[in-house]
């Protein structure tokens, strides 16, 4: 558990979290911008790693620069990222990620965590867990009722 007020510097933990659970490398990574450090970049997408970023590039302060346009003083991974951000597969993950993630985020506001009413991390995580356990569930009930519908449509076509 992390109490920094953003994901800075985060990704490189993050990839060596899942490494150490399941014993492999995600090939991708999908983040959202907070993530987004050159150095981060270069350290997920380097050989002892070797996984493919997507993150958001910034917009540029000049509105003139193209900011999917690898710049001089990029690296090789960081280039990469960005050319890789500008075409039509990037709209689609960052979709993908916005349906997954954000709406988890969402539900999770609406089911009351807004602000946590405890002091210590410990107490933090179990509430987090909670919320967690108690999404998990509920999307399980949901798509066990989506599959008996499908499966009932199925017979009545039989």
């Amino acid at each position: 558990m992390v109490t920094a007020g953003s994901d800075s510097g985060q990704m490189v933990p993050m990839v060596e979290q899942i490494q150490s659970r399941y014993d492999e490398t995600p090939q991708d990574v999908l983040v959202e911008g907070g993530f987004a450090q050159h150095e981060q970049i270069e350290a997920v997408s380097g050989e002892e790693m070797g996984c493919t970023v997507y993150a958001p590039v910034p917009a540029p302060k000049d509105k003139q620069v193209d900011r999917y346009a690898p710049k001089a003083s990029d690296s090789p991974a960081v280039a990469a990222w960005r050319q890789r951000r500008a075409g039509a597969e990037a709209k689609a993950s960052s979709k993908e990620r916005a349906a997954r993630a954000d709406c988890v985020n969402a539900q999770a506001r609406n089911r009351g965590l807004l602000q946590l009413r405890v002091r210590g991390q410990l107490k933090a995580m179990a509430i987090a867990l909670w919320h967690a356990l108690a999404h998990n569930l509920m999307r399980a009930v949901q798509l066990r009722a989506a599959v008996a519908v499908v499966r009932a449509a199925a017979t009545v076509g039989v």
